[in-house]
């Protein structure tokens, strides 16, 4: 279960404890103290989908869920492998020592963490595990790592529609091997995350394509319970990512009544390319931009769509889950459909005698009024019905990105409309992300 060579690329480990704070350079561009005055993630539980958590680290001392161990070995809380447990100080970490000054604090400090051991490879291990994290009611599931097993249609694919379908943010990172979007970030809906460093440049390792937004991930300080401080400072979207979750659920504190899609909403219009000049959104490096936490907890930005800016997968790629299957009777579904199918065939038909009927009477009263200069020159109208103004269902699986008017509530590339207001404020760094 080689977790670690999945997503995280280098790591160095830290000489000593103290210098960790130091090293956490994300927090000074976030401007986490402003940040944390607005929302700290309480309340809020996200699944680390991962190597297991270490609930002992002297950094998520009671952040840590008993969580379950999808691997055969049982135990949740042992990280051989070190990944977890250092997405999980990113995410959650609240230091250690006098005023907590020594040691690794997350972004989200006083969310929950549930451990999901399981290995990247197995994908039925961390498909199931992100179902049980939606049972036990997390509202963000973190997945730094890679799996090109998780393409459109297999059970990875179907327990991530799963979780979409019950409100859940699914994060993903993008890949550390400068290529593609790598599954199962590239699957419709999940925030896809790109790294950037610390002058906030695209990090050239990650991978790009259909990106959604990018976060620091390069020379990145977290725990590291294999190395003798039990620290490292570490490269890959692995962090980035998990920063991204943090963010996530700083957004679903703030905000518990917006739907998934509408914090995806914020997490994307807030997003800014700052000192990146010449980009467009959605670019295939950053995405909608630099994910920025204080302004997606502040902006004024319209709730939009309950669905968001990013395309879900289709509610019959999934399977349902024992807990929240609601009666989990297949034959009582079976008749529900059946009866939805008879009725919306019933009403179709209906709806198509009617216009059989509007066409002849059309006609009839054409032939009477020709020449005669009256009204009624055909089946009047012309208008097209009106559509959803949703963006449509990528055919192929992939995650696809908002083309719709201005008036979806969705950003509009920069330069493309001069009419309309570019939502990403580009403004400088350090200034309460």
């Amino acid at each position: 279960m080689a977790l670690t060579g999945a997503l995280l690329l280098t790591a160095a480990p830290i000489a000593s404890a103290d210098q960790v704070r130091d090293a956490q350079w994300p927090l000074r561009v976030y401007a986490a103290t402003k940040v944390w005055k607005t929302s700290q993630g309480a309340g809020v539980t996200v699944a680390v989908v991962d190597s297991g958590v270490d609930a002992t680290q002297p950094d998520l001392t009671g952040q840590v869920l008993p969580g379950k161990d999808f691997t055969g070995a049982g135990n949740p809380h042992k990280d051989t492998e070190g990944h977890g447990t250092a997405m999980a100080s990113l995410i959650a970490g609240h230091g250690h020592g006098a005023n907590n000054a020594a040691g690794v604090v997350g972004l989200a400090p006083k969310a929950k963490i549930l451990p999901v051991k399981a290995g990247y490879k197995d994908t039925e291990a961390w498909a199931n595990g992100i179902r049980y994290a939606v049972d036990q009611g997390a509202s963000v599931i973190n997945l730094s790592f890679g799996d090109s097993n998780s393409y459109p249609g297999s059970k990875g694919a179907k327990a991530i529609a799963y979780a979409q379908e019950h409100g859940v943010v699914v994060v993903a990172a993008t890949g550390n091997d400068s290529g593609t979007v790598s599954y199962p970030a590239a699957l419709p809906g999940v925030v896809a995350v790109s790294a950037v460093d610390q002058s906030l440049n695209f990090w050239s390792g990650s991978n790009t394509g259909n990106v959604t937004v990018a976060a620091p991930g390069v020379a990145v300080a977290q725990a590291d319970p294999n190395t003798k401080s039990g620290y490292a400072v570490a490269d890959g979207t692995s962090g980035s990512a998990a920063y991204v979750s943090a963010i996530v659920a700083l957004l679903r504190s703030k905000y518990p009544d917006l739907t998934a899609g509408q914090i995806i909403n914020r997490l994307v219009k807030s997003a800014s390319f700052l000192n990146n000049t010449g980009k467009k959104a959605p670019d295939k490096e950053l995405g909608y931009g630099i994910a920025r936490p204080g302004s997606a907890l502040t902006m004024d930005i319209p709730k939009g769509p309950k669905e968001g800016p990013l395309a879900q997968a289709s509610p019959s790629t999934s399977t349902q889950s024992g807990s929240a299957s609601g009666n989990g009777n297949p034959s009582q579904a079976a008749k529900k459909d059946k009866s939805s199918s008879s009725g919306i065939l019933l009403i179709a038909g209906i709806a198509a005698a009617v216009i059989v009927l509007g066409v002849v009477f059309a006609v009839i009263r054409s032939r009477r009024n020709r020449g005669s200069g009256g009204p009624g020159s055909g089946p009047g109208g012309g208008m097209p019905p009106h559509g959803t103004g949703y963006p449509p269902q990528p055919p192929t699986g992939y995650q696809q990105y908002p083309n719709t008017p201005p008036s979806q509530g969705y950003p509009t590339p920069p330069g493309q409309s001069p009419q309309h207001p570019n939502p990403y404020a580009q403004q400088p760094p350090h200034q309460g992300q």
